[in-house]
This record gives structure tokens, C-alpha cells and sequence, in this order.
């Protein structure tokens, strides 16, 4: 039996209505939710991404859809040279 971790890819997701927001759990796993900002931290399926944001996009009360630069970034840095 063999198990494997899912790929997944996290989404800024910019809303109108906080309350609306939650039918966001439908998609995707939601992390967090800032009510100053009225945005949604949301984890979805990596695999099935473009289809999810396209119809995260059509959804009434959401303005802006972001994808995180975590996989961008590098995550090797150089060994440090020692002083003196």
C-alpha cells in the first residue's frame, strides 16, 4: 500500500463578502482569513490549479486571485564564508 502527498498550491484570494467567503472551503482547504484585508489564505489541488482558479474567478464576491511565489523562491543558500 503505497501513499503519496498531494501537490498543492497556495492562493491569496481577495473577497467582498467574508460571510461568501467560506463557500471558498468547497474548493480548497482554507488556512486563513483576514478581516482587515477581507482576504482568504487557501490551499488547493495542485494538479487540477488552472480549473479551480478559473472557477474560484467566476465566483460573485471575489475581486482578485493571487498565486503564491513559494515555489519561486530558492530555498539553497550559500555557505557562509568565515570571518577573520
Amino acid at each position: 500500500m503505497s501513499f503519496e502527498i498531494a501537490e498543492r498550491l497556495g492562493l491569496a484570494v481577495w473577497v467582498k463578502d467574508l460571510k461568501a467567503a467560506r463557500t471558498l472551503g468547497r474548493v480548497g482547504n482554507i488556512h486563513y482569513v483576514s478581516k482587515r484585508l477581507k482576504y482568504v489564505c487557501l490551499y488547493i489541488d495542485g494538479k487540477k490549479a488552472d480549473q479551480l482558479i478559473r472557477r474560484i474567478e467566476r465566483m460573485h464576491f471575489v475581486t482578485r486571485v493571487d498565486r503564491s511565489l513559494r515555489r519561486e523562491w530558492t530555498t539553497e543558500f550559500p555557505k557562509p564564508t568565515p570571518i577573520g
